[in-house]
């Protein structure tokens, strides 16, 4: 789908020229476009003809920037973000993707230095959060299509959006810097904004000798198939890990993510599409430093309404649709199961189903073929509901009407392995459709393509992993190799003990970051606005560093102690080393205590709209 008309289409080469007091945007692209001045004194926009001439006392730094991403207010300033590099990657409907490699936040907060000084505390405090958003990863955009709909819904789309700016054909919940984009929509800058997705595409290329057996319609002559994956994950409720679970009041849910696998060859695109998502009622999981937090369910007469609403939003979008959830039965991840289960007798019907699979039990730590159980639970669905499929002419020869949508505790690694399984049934069946396998023929008939199947999607459930734990995912060997591994078995464990880190160390403030990127708190002054506190003692220089000296300098007093004491003294040895795990402990929980503005500080922030 075109960028729509020349009037509205995105300047795809900028130059941003520095100046003390503004920030010029030149389009350099050849098109004698207008320039956007943005004050760095009061963040005001408007279009300039032409770059002011410079002197000596207004020397510019000039950088080439790939687009403008949006800008931020905070308590003073405000906070213009940009993309600095980027890499194109591949394509999509026959137009340049790019990978975002660099943002930039440049800051307009001259008008900080006449405010209060508790307020510029608050602020330098509030734009260290934006450091924390330059290191985003898994963004991409295009200035030619919106990668925020997949194949079918831009098919579906009528001659009037088509000749819309991007922004406007863009979906909302796909949108990540939907928020940031607000105030240049406000001054109508079409041309400088750039839609950007968070998630990843990933691309393979194979060469196939043609099966004798052709659909009737297929032209012969090539033999290259392209296979894309995108994932683009939902903003409505976006996070890390521990910190973001469940669903909100609106039925949005945590790590969302839509899935589309899209086949190409001969002109003929063929697309499918399953998300994935948290269990959709109110629960979540404290982080108090135990390597497991237990579940708590919150608000549970509401957990009936919020999975309608849930459901609700997935029937308008995708059709029917089939939540497959793969939770244990028992201990702590069973009540949230037991849980689901009881609310979809009240939601189940002709349009929504709802299947347990115990994925744990049936197929433990090794035996993930046994998959193949629940694909012969969820066949029938998927033949039912099909695929998506266009011709060479672009007409629309089938259509996808259901999507199944998956769900573990993390919707990360028992969520990864079963959604390639079914993307590779539901690719065999698009193949077999578009005449490249023959009836029997599967994808391990083709030993590289096999290959390098397994390693896209084990690379895809890496990226969505990483975004939202902070390590790949759990599993992946059996999803790249076709079975486990010893080094998968321990890279596991690491990456478990990575995540542990992360979730009580680092993951608060990046979920700050995330909250203030998309708009979900809104930094606002309030007349009983509480001072920043300050910190002092143990609280002072608390932080990972000093707990792990603590926890290893106690380990070392207590393996002493325990290898020096006689057999008479041992009581007292063991409560010496008590005291010191003590001690660390508490260091730990002052680390933890320090994690989150947002927390520490409610009224600093409102929940925005």
């Amino acid at each position: 789908m075109e960028a729509s008309e020349s009037g509205t289409k995105l300047h795809s080469r900028l130059r941003l020229w520095e100046f003390p007091d503004q920030y010029v945007i030149e389009p350099a692209d050849g098109s004698r476009a207008p320039c956007l001045d943005i004050s760095r004194v009061d963040a005001s926009m408007k279009l300039i003809d032409q770059v002011s001439e410079c002197d000596s006392l207004r020397v510019p730094k000039i950088h080439s920037i790939s687009g403008v991403v949006g800008m931020l207010k905070l308590l003073a300033g405000s906070y213009l973000v940009v993309v600095t590099e980027s890499e194109r990657v591949g394509s999509f409907q026959g137009h340049p993707i790019f990978k975002i490699t660099s943002l930039k936040v440049l800051p307009c907060d001259h008008s900080l230095k006449n405010s209060p000084e508790e307020q510029k505390k608050m602020e330098t405090e509030f734009s260290r959060l934006l450091s924390v958003a330059e290191k985003t990863t898994g963004l991409f955009f295009s200035y030619e299509v919106n990668l925020t709909l997949s194949s079918q819904r831009l098919h579906d789309l009528g001659a009037e959006s088509k000749s819309l700016p991007l922004w406007r054909q863009a979906e909302p919940r796909f949108l990540w810097n939907n928020y940031m984009l607000e105030v240049l929509i406000d001054n109508k800058l079409d041309q400088f904004l750039l839609p950007v997705i968070q998630g990843n595409i990933l691309f393979i290329s194979c060469f196939f000798p043609l099966s004798s057996i052709y659909s009737s319609w297929l032209p012969i002559g090539k033999d290259i198939v392209d296979i894309t994956l995108i994932a683009r994950r939902c903003t409505r409720r976006n996070g890390t890990r521990m910190w973001r679970r469940g669903a909100d009041p609106d039925g949005y849910v945590a790590n969302f993510v839509e899935t589309e696998q899209i086949v190409q060859m001969n002109g003929y695109s063929s697309s499918f599409v399953q998300v994935r998502g948290s269990m959709p009622f109110m629960w979540e999981q404290i982080v108090d430093l135990t390597y497991k937090p237990k579940f708590e369910i919150v608000q549970p007469e509401e957990a009936t309404r919020i999975a309608e609403r849930h459901f609700l939003d997935l029937r308008k979008k995708y059709g029917s649709v089939l939540a497959v959830d793969l939770v244990n039965k028992h201990g702590g991840e069973g009540r949230l199961s037991e849980k689901f289960a009881s609310i979809m007798q009240h939601i189940t019907g002709d349009e929504i189903r709802y299947l347990h699979f115990d994925f744990h039990r049936i197929c433990g730590h090794i035996h993930f073929e046994r998959l193949s159980i629940l694909y012969e639970q969820i066949e029938g669905f998927l033949e039912q509901n099909g695929y998506f499929l266009v011709n060479e002419k672009g007409d629309k020869m089938k259509e996808q009407l259901g999507v199944i949508r998956t769900n573990c505790i993390d919707c990360l690694d028992r969520t990864n392995v079963t959604q390639s399984m079914i993307g590779r049934k539901m690719l065999e069946l698009q193949l077999k459709r578009i005449g490249v396998f023959g009836a029997e023929e599967t994808i391990s008939s083709h030993p590289n393509f096999d290959e390098r199947y397994k390693i896209l999607w084990a690379n895809h459930g890496d990226d969505v992993s990483i975004q939202y734990s902070g390590t790949p995912a759990l599993k992946g060997d059996f999803v790249r190799y076709g079975h486990r591994t010893t080094q998968g078995v321990l890279k596991d464990g690491w990456s478990s003990l990575v995540r542990y880190y992360l979730n009580n160390f680092a993951d608060g403030t990046k979920q700050d970051a995330i909250d203030l990127l998309q708009g979900h708190y809104i930094v606002a002054v309030s007349r009983d606005m509480a001072p920043v506190p300050q910190k002092g003692g143990l609280e002072a220089i608390a932080n990972f560093p000093v707990a792990l000296a603590v926890v290893l300098i106690s380990f070392w007093f207590a393996t002493m102690s325990l290898k020096q004491a006689g057999s008479d003294y041992k009581h007292k040895h063991l409560f010496f080393s008590l005291l010191w795990t003590g001690i660390c402990v508490g260091v730990a929980a002052l680390v933890r205590a320090n994690g989150r503005i947002f927390c520490n500080r409610p009224r600093l922030h409102k929940p925005r709209g």
